[in-house]
C-alpha cells in the first residue's frame, strides 16, 4: 500500500507543478466569461448561484435584503429588555423581503415555541456519542436524528406536485429553526456541565431562551446572543455552508439533510470553525507574553513571529471582503456599550490596531482587516463561556436561519439540481495550446 501512496505523491506533485506553471503564463486565458485561474481558485467571482436573501459587497459589506448591518440594528424590532435585534424580525426580513412589525416577530416567537418540542430518540443518539467528540459532531448528529420529523420528505415520498415543494420545505425550516437551540444547548450542557440540563422558558424570545438553556441569566449575555444570532445568520450563497446547504437541497434532499451538510461545511477551519482559531491564537499570544494585558509592540512582534513561522493571523482576511468586517463593528460597538473593560477584548482592539498595516506590508494578503471570527470569541469570554470548541455550534444556530430562509426560496422559485461542468487538467492544457495556436495564425 505503501508504494500506492508515493504513486501518488510522485503523480500529485508533478501535477501541482505543472499546474501552478501553467497559471503564472495562462492564468487570464479567457473560458468564456471566465478566466483558468478562477476555476482553479475557488470559483472566487465566479456568478453561478441566485440567493435572494442577501449580497456581500467587497467594499459596502453584507446587506441583508438590502439593509446595512448598522440598519437592522436601528429598525428591527427589540425585546423589552435589550436594544439588540432580534434573530426573528431578521428571520421575516430574509423570508418575506420586508422589515417586520413587532406584531409580526411576536408571531413568529410564539410559533417557534409551538414548534420547538424535540424528540426523546434525538438525545439518545446524542447520548450515544463520546463526550470527548467536537460539539460540531454532536450537534449535526442531533439534526441527522430529527430527520424523523421531516414533514417535506414524507410528503414526497406519498407524491406532491413541484408546486407544493416550497410549503412543506417552509414546515421543516420553521421547526428546524425552533429546535436548533434545543439540541444545541443540550450539547452544551452535556458536554461541559455534567449533563445537566435546563428547560426551555416558553416566556422568553428565541435567542434569549437559548442564552437560558446554555445557563446564562446575564441580562446582556441575551443581548448578545440576539445581536450575535442576527448578524452571523447570513452571508449571500457563496460561502461553503449556504452553498453546500443549496447544493444537498437541489437534489431535493429535505432541509435536516441540507442543514446538516451546510453545517458539516461550517465546521471547517476555514470557515465556522475560525473563531475558535482566534480565541485559542489570543490566549496563546497572552500566555506568551506574560499573562497580563500587553502592549501594541508587543502584539506586533507576536504578529510578525506568527507571521515568520509560516501561520496565519486568525480572523484577519476574507474571501470577498476588502474592509473590515461590518459584523467586526457591530460586536466592537457592543464592548464599547455594554462591557467597556475587558483584557481579551482590550487585545482584540489593539490587535485591530497594528495587524491590518503588519499584514498589508507582507504584499502577500489581498484583505488585512478583521472578518466577524476575530471578535466573538472574546465577547462570549467576558460572559463566561471559555469552552471555545462550542463556538461554531453558536454560529450553526444562526446560520440556519439564512440557509433555510435561502432553501424555502430555492423550492419556491423551482430551482433545479445543480450540477456545473467540470473538465480536468488535460483539457486545460489542450485548450491552452488551441488558443495558442489560433493565436498564432
Amino acid at each position: 500500500m505503501e508504494s500506492l501512496k508515493n504513486k501518488f505523491r510522485e503523480k500529485s506533485m508533478q501535477l501541482s507543478a505543472e499546474i501552478k506553471d501553467m497559471l503564472a503564463k495562462h492564468g487570464n486565458m479567457k473560458l468564456g466569461e471566465y478566466t483558468i485561474e478562477q476555476i482553479y481558485s475557488g470559483m472566487k467571482g465566479v456568478i453561478g448561484l441566485i440567493t435572494e436573501t442577501s449580497k456581500l459587497d467587497p467594499i459596502e459589506g453584507i446587506r441583508f435584503r438590502g439593509y446595512s448591518i448598522p440598519e437592522l440594528r436601528q429598525l428591527l424590532p427589540k425585546a423589552k429588555d435589550g436594544n439588540e435585534p432580534l434573530p426573528e424580525g431578521l428571520f421575516y426580513l430574509l423570508l418575506i423581503g420586508e422589515i417586520p412589525t413587532e406584531e409580526d416577530v411576536k408571531n413568529i416567537t410564539i410559533d417557534w415555541q409551538r414548534r420547538s418540542n424535540v424528540p426523546k430518540h434525538v438525545f439518545d443518539v446524542i447520548d450515544e456519542l463520546p463526550l470527548d467528540a467536537h460539539p460540531m459532531t454532536q450537534f449535526v448528529t442531533g439534526i441527522m436524528a430529527m430527520q424523523t420529523e421531516s414533514v417535506f420528505a414524507k410528503a414526497y415520498a406519498r407524491g406532491i406536485s413541484k408546486k407544493e415543494y416550497w410549503e412543506y420545505a417552509y414546515e421543516d425550516a420553521m421547526n428546524l429553526i425552533a429546535r436548533v437551540p434545543r439540541v444545541a444547548a443540550y450539547v452544551y450542557r452535556r458536554k461541559y456541565k455534567n449533563n445537566v440540563h435546563i428547560e426551555p422558558d416558553y416566556n422568553l424570545d428565541w435567542a434569549a431562551n437559548f442564552a437560558h438553556m446554555l445557563g446564562y441569566s446575564d441580562v446582556n449575555f441575551k443581548n448578545l446572543m440576539r445581536l450575535y444570532l442576527t448578524i452571523h445568520a447570513d452571508h449571500e450563497g457563496g460561502n461553503v455552508s449556504a452553498h453546500a446547504t443549496h447544493l444537498v437541497g437541489s437534489a431535493l434532499s429535505d432541509p435536516y439533510l441540507s442543514l446538516a451538510a451546510g453545517l458539516n461545511g461550517l465546521a471547517g477551519p476555514l470557515h465556522g470553525l475560525a473563531n475558535q482559531e482566534v480565541i485559542k491564537w489570543i490566549f496563546q499570544l497572552k500566555e506568551n507574553l506574560g499573562g497580563g494585558l500587553p502592549t501594541k509592540e508587543q502584539i506586533a512582534e507576536y504578529i510578525k513571529k506568527t507571521l515568520a513561522e509560516g501561520k496565519v493571523v486568525p480572523g484577519y482576511g476574507h474571501a470577498v471582503l476588502r474592509k473590515t468586517d461590518p459584523r467586526f463593528i457591530a460586536q466592537q460597538e457592543f464592548y464599547r456599550n455594554y462591557i467597556k473593560k475587558d483584557d481579551v477584548c482590550e487585545i482584540v482592539q489593539m490587535i485591530y490596531e497594528v495587524a491590518p498595516s503588519i499584514l498589508e506590508a507582507t504584499g502577500k494578503i489581498k484583505n488585512p482587516w478583521p472578518n466577524v471570527d476575530a471578535h466573538s470569541g472574546a465577547l462570549l469570554v467576558h460572559y463566561g463561556m471559555f469552552e471555545y470548541e462550542y463556538y461554531t455550534v453558536l454560529f450553526g444556530v444562526s446560520r440556519a436561519l439564512g440557509v433555510l430562509a435561502s432553501l424555502v426560496w430555492d423550492r419556491a422559485l423551482g430551482m433545479p439540481i445543480e450540477r456545473p461542468s467540470s473538465v480536468t487538467t488535460e483539457w486545460v492544457k489542450n485548450y491552452i495550446a488551441k488558443q495558442l495556436a489560433e493565436q498564432a495564425k
